[in-house]
């Protein structure tokens, strides 16, 4: 018998930088027979390998981007999506005009991650439903920095910022009931 994994797709501008970083990052952290994690960008490019700095980062923190490729963000993968987590609220726009039926399942990765702190849900359904309950009472300051061109320190604290943010994510994840 086959169980379901649940699906999260990350989300960010080109797909070569940040949603790269959080996919890899989270899946990484997490089981991935209970999860099954993506990303794609609002202006994709096809295909291309995530970027030469980014791949700096990701070796520091351990992380393997090899056979990454990007893509472009379609309705099907929003359609398959039990959550998305994007760089930005501009990202989150994107996404809620594609998808609109995808409001209560749509977050930046900060925002989703200030909603679910401390709380237990029996499914990441439940957890996402909760989190679209108190969306308003987020803190504001929700976007993750864009570092593409940018000086190496820029890259540095943004993914720092991210795995940080995705670790605790990842946590959240983890402690949900098997699917």
């Amino acid at each position: 018998m086959r169980v379901s994994r649940a699906s999260v797709l990350m989300v960010c501008t080109a797909n070569i930088c940040r949603s790269p970083l959080m996919e890899i990052a989270l899946r990484s952290m997490t089981d991935a027979t209970q999860l099954e994690i993506g990303s794609a960008g609002v202006r994709g490019w096809d295909a291309k390998p995530v970027d030469s700095m980014v791949r700096l980062e990701m070796a520091r923190l351990d992380l393997d981007p090899e056979g990454f490729l990007s893509r472009p963000l379609t309705e099907r993968h929003l359609e398959g999506a039990d959550l998305v987590l994007t760089a930005t609220r501009e990202h989150r726009s994107a996404v809620l005009a594609m998808e609109p039926q995808a409001l209560r399942r749509t977050f930046t990765l900060r925002e989703f991650d200030a909603l679910t702190q401390g709380v237990s849900a029996a499914s990441l359904e439940e957890l996402c439903a909760d989190a679209a309950r108190r969306r308003g009472s987020a803190p504001s300051d929700q976007d993750v920095p864009d570092p593409f061109g940018r000086a190496p320190k820029v890259h540095r604290a943004v993914a720092d910022l991210i795995v940080e943010t995705v670790t605790s994510i990842a946590k959240t994840l983890d402690a949900l009931p098997p699917r």
